[in-house]
């Protein structure tokens, strides 16, 4: 199995391979449009701006299962990426990306990169962990995706390099990214 035999369908109903980005460098990030995560759209634009003529798509996929965070419907979630952060890069539709109904991607991203817990020393971290182990502790155990804005960075033949969770702003993705493009 490969990243490249999975396809999911785009935020304008369009069912696409992964193959097609066969050779470029991916982000796969998990958004929602009312989390305390989402100013990092403006972020992931700049990054995909910066690089995308380098080879790096970004690969957005808005998921409303922690705290409802993204309640609109694909079309909304289209106007809200694009009036409030002008983001280009594709969007796929509303997908779960844990639980039983997890999208297959999201499943092979975890296996292959687990969780290895958010890093303490970063006040977002703490935030989200303290947050998780009080309202939502079930969410902290095994390697699903914890919560909005994990991020799985993808070299050019489809390993996946590294996941950044939530509290990981993509910026400092950048030194990690040029290393693969």
């Amino acid at each position: 199995m490969s990243i490249y035999d999975i396809s999911a369908v785009t935020l304008q109903g369009k069912e696409v391979s992964l193959e097609q980005y066969k050779g470029k460098v991916l982000v796969i990030v998990n958004t929602a449009s009312k989390c305390g995560f989402t100013p990092q759209y403006t972020d992931l634009q700049k990054l995909y701006e910066r690089y995308n003529s380098q080879g790096l798509e970004i690969l957005g996929f808005p998921c409303n299962q922690f705290n409802e965070q993204e309640p609109g419907s694909n079309e909304e979630v289209q106007s809200f990426c694009q009036v409030n952060y002008g983001v280009q890069f594709p969007m796929f539709e509303k997908t779960d990306v844990r639980g039983r109904d997890a999208h297959p991607l999201f499943r092979y991203l975890t296996e292959q990169a687990p969780f290895e817990g958010f890093d303490l020393s970063n006040a977002s971290g703490r935030l989200l962990h303290a947050f998780l182990q009080e309202k939502q502790p079930e969410l902290l155990v095994g390697d699903e995706v914890k919560w909005n804005f994990t991020k799985f960075l993808v070299d050019r033949d489809g390993h996946i390099v590294e996941r950044f969770e939530p509290a990981v702003e993509p910026m400092d993705m950048e030194p990690a990214i040029e290393s693969l493009l």
